[in-house]
């Protein structure tokens, strides 16, 4: 579904459509960030990540076993009195 369109001028620039800078929530200064994705090419606001992207950079390969809230808590407290231990 195409929501809006742009022309290219000579010197390869584009304007970006009201409606789209409004989804984008972007305006004078912003960064857009372009990438290809399964044969697509891409245009987002920089700095904006999925949270599947976020889940495939901290989980590359199969995802960590599940634990409940508990366990994470008593992990975070071994971390804290680790780094804090005085040596």
């Amino acid at each position: 579904m195409t929501l809006a369109q742009s022309k290219v001028t000579a010197q390869g620039q584009i304007s970006v459509p009201a409606e789209v800078r409004q989804k984008l929530g972007i305006g004078p200064g912003a960064v857009l960030e372009w990438s290809e994705e399964q044969g697509q090419i891409l245009v987002r606001r920089a700095g904006r990540i999925t949270s599947a992207e976020i889940h495939l950079a901290a989980f590359p390969g199969e995802p960590p076993p599940s634990r409940s809230v508990a366990d994470m808590k008593e992990g975070v407290r071994r971390l804290i009195r680790k780094r804090h231990a005085r040596h």
